[in-house]
């Protein structure tokens, strides 16, 4: 595939970080973009809302249908599937990038938080996922593309927060679950993760300046995506890509250009294996 002109790409999380830049990346294109997410509202601390990306969406090109949207909840994704169909015709594309993150371990994480976390990140992934997926077998090149790591029994990504881990992991495995359960329809399924931090809303509230300073922006997970979701799915699925070497395997050679701070050394993120 050439570009994502007039394809419908259904963003789970996108009214900020990662989902946001991925959305404006497709709109660049011609595409149309789903952005469901929660935040309808400006937030105190967080910049952002489904309605400011879509203003941001249309204006680099693309079309776009902002969807208030929380991920555990099964009728409001059905809704929300609902309206892109009747607004869009279709959905090509689907990426689960909403995700809740805590890095306690087993002994300091509350049960509340666990359920959270779980059902954000593995039950919205799995369910997300279902209900496209009849659609999706409907496209010429369809795609799901998950934000989660590359699985790894390396028992140092389980030390430390061992829920937060799987909940993860539970995402990639649906990656590699559902990428051979719909290898012969041509439904692509990726994992896509990034080699260093990115910038992001959640680093900003929760870590120093310094470590804000020694991440990536989020346009490079936003360019891996993209190479991802043009490329074709009845060859390209089943893979636990790293943005930075998906990015160097397709020529790229300029990492600076992503940096936040150019003298200050990235940091890699959590679950890559050096």
């Amino acid at each position: 595939m050439n570009n994502l002109r007039d394809k419908t790409v259904f963003i789970t999380g996108a009214s900020r970080g990662i989902g946001r830049e991925i959305a404006l990346r497709c709109a660049q294109d011609g595409a149309k973009v789903v952005i469901a997410a929660k935040t309808a509202v400006p937030h105190e601390k967080l910049h952002g809302t489904i309605y400011t990306v879509a203003e941001e969406v249309e204006k680099v090109g693309g079309r776009a249908l902002p969807v208030v949207v929380d991920v555990r909840d099964e009728a409001a994704v059905i809704a929300a599937i609902e309206k892109t169909l009747e607004a869009f015709g279709g959905i090509d594309i689907l990426i689960n990038n909403a995700s809740a993150i805590h890095l306690g371990n087993t002994l300091d994480i509350p049960m509340k938080r666990f359920d959270l976390i779980f059902s954000v990140n593995v039950r919205a992934t799995f369910m997300c996922a279902k209900l496209c997926i009849p659609y999706l077998k409907k496209s010429e090149n369809p795609h799901i593309l998950n934000l989660s790591p590359p699985l790894s029994m390396n028992p140092k990504w389980f030390k430390k927060h061992a829920a937060y881990t799987m909940s993860k992991y539970g995402m990639s495995m649906c990656t590699l679950g559902m990428a051979e359960e719909f290898r012969s329809e041509g439904i692509a399924v990726n994992s896509l993760w990034p080699k260093t931090l990115i910038a992001t809303a959640a680093i900003s509230v929760n870590f120093s300046k310094l470590i804000y300073h020694a991440s990536r922006k989020p346009s490079i997970v936003a360019d891996a995506a993209y190479a991802v979701l043009t490329s074709d799915s009845r060859h390209v699925t089943g893979n636990f890509f790293v943005d930075e070497d998906l990015l160097r395997m397709r020529g790229e050679t300029d990492f600076r250009k992503y940096a936040m701070h150019k003298f200050i050394p990235v940091i890699d993120d959590i679950f890559i294996d050096n």
